[in-house]
């Protein structure tokens, strides 16, 4: 995983396993105010050789840069090209409660990628988990893709959930992308950064 740059004073502001427990989403209802602190809790679980692995005077160590996280705002396909902007955009949708998203289209990135014979029991188990009408992580379609999608996931292709996918992806892009951008998370992050380049 990436590593991610902060500066020593802000790391040492957060107290260590309670930030981790908030991190792995332990503590589900947290306001959208206290979210930036959350989301460096997090990336210090992710990543616990912040604070000793990564001086703030030696930038050939800081693996996300500036630029990176600027390109996350050119469209939502960079960002999810991005491992370090798939974590960061997770954290934020989980802040709305809405993280079944990115999870189900990660879900169909990983399904394309499988073995013919492995298909259909991945194609249950994300019929299960995000389209069925009682799914724990139902995602937001429509009643008639709901039944094309459980057709196709019945006698599964490298292509049964496309439709699906591009649904949640056209969701992402005109609903919660727009946000992620002016977000104090993302903004922060970027300042935080740019700051620390500059330095």
């Amino acid at each position: 995983m990436p590593g991610f740059f902060f500066s020593h004073n802000n790391m040492t502001e957060l107290n260590g396993k309670e930030d981790c427990k908030l991190a792995e989403g332990k503590v589900h209802k947290k306001k959208q105010k206290s979210f930036g602190a959350d989301l460096k809790s997090y990336l210090k679980c992710m990543v616990p050789h912040i604070e000793s692995g990564i001086k703030a005077s030696n930038s050939r160590n800081v693996m996300l840069s500036a630029e990176e996280v600027i390109q996350w705002s050119q469209s939502l396909e960079k960002l999810l090209a991005s491992q370090s902007g798939q974590g960061v955009f997770r954290e934020f949708l989980k802040s709305e409660f809405s993280e079944e998203n990115i999870e189900f289209w990660l879900a169909c990135e990983d399904y394309k990628k499988t073995k013919s014979d492995h298909l259909h029991g991945k194609a249950e188990k994300i019929y299960e988990e995000f389209v069925q009408s009682d799914a724990i992580k139902q995602i937001n379609i429509d009643y008639q893709m709901r039944e094309a999608t459980a057709k196709k996931a019945q006698d599964p292709t490298h292509s049964s959930f496309d439709e699906a996918q591009k649904t949640v992806y056209i969701l992402m892009e005109r609903d919660s992308y727009p946000r992620f951008l002016k977000s104090k998370s993302y903004l922060n992050l970027l300042n935080q950064l740019q700051t620390n380049t500059s330095k």
